[in-house]
């Protein structure tokens, strides 16, 4: 098998890979990793470039930010592993599946994986709110879609994203979002 097609088929487990947080919660059927990515490229494409936001460079951040999780697997906090140590794994997983890829496009990933993670551009910055802000707009989904609406079933991931978002665009989003839920539990 070239290299590129173990890159694709490495890549294609984030498909099959849930989100760790969903499944402790216990949710009937939780999001793949790929999932959550796809929306926050999706996020990011709708952020139109709004105050001076990349929306381009954002959604490959978008795509990136968690491809390691193809080797690593979705780690939480709740997992008792550091974030020193999440982070060296996800990086020798990242230099691995650039490896594959090579040139100028496994640079590429490389390099907006480490953007992502150092979080000192605006666009990792508003890319990292997406992240917070999708994770939040899922659980509201779930609540409804478990029957569980209203009933604060996973506020934690809520209140896990106070005073986290700064961004205009997603602070209006996050409102809208905090609406529709309060109408729900009437």
């Amino acid at each position: 098998m070239s290299d590129l097609l173990k890159f694709m088929t490495l890549v294609g487990k984030l498909k099959s890979t849930k989100r760790t947080g969903w499944v402790y919660r216990g949710v009937s059927s939780p999001e793949s990793v790929s999932d959550h990515m796809y929306r926050m490229a999706v996020l990011s494409f709708l952020s139109g470039g709004q105050h001076d936001i990349n929306s381009a460079h954002c959604m490959k951040l978008a795509l990136v930010h968690d491809m390691a999780e193809c080797i690593v697997g979705d780690i939480t906090p709740f997992d008792g592993v550091s974030k020193e140590e999440k982070h060296r794994r996800e990086k020798q997983a990242m230099e691995h599946l650039v490896s594959l890829v090579g040139d100028d496009v496994g640079e590429e990933f490389l390099s907006l994986w480490q953007e992502y993670e150092a979080q000192q551009t605006d666009d990792a910055k508003f890319v990292k709110e997406l992240d917070r802000f999708e994770m939040i707009l899922q659980a509201h989904e779930y609540e409804e879609s478990e029957g569980k609406s209203g009933t604060g079933w996973l506020q934690d991931f809520f209140d896990s994203t106070k005073d986290k978002f700064h961004h205009p665009l997603v602070k209006d989003w996050v409102q809208k979002l905090n609406e529709q839920r309060g109408e729900a539990k009437k």
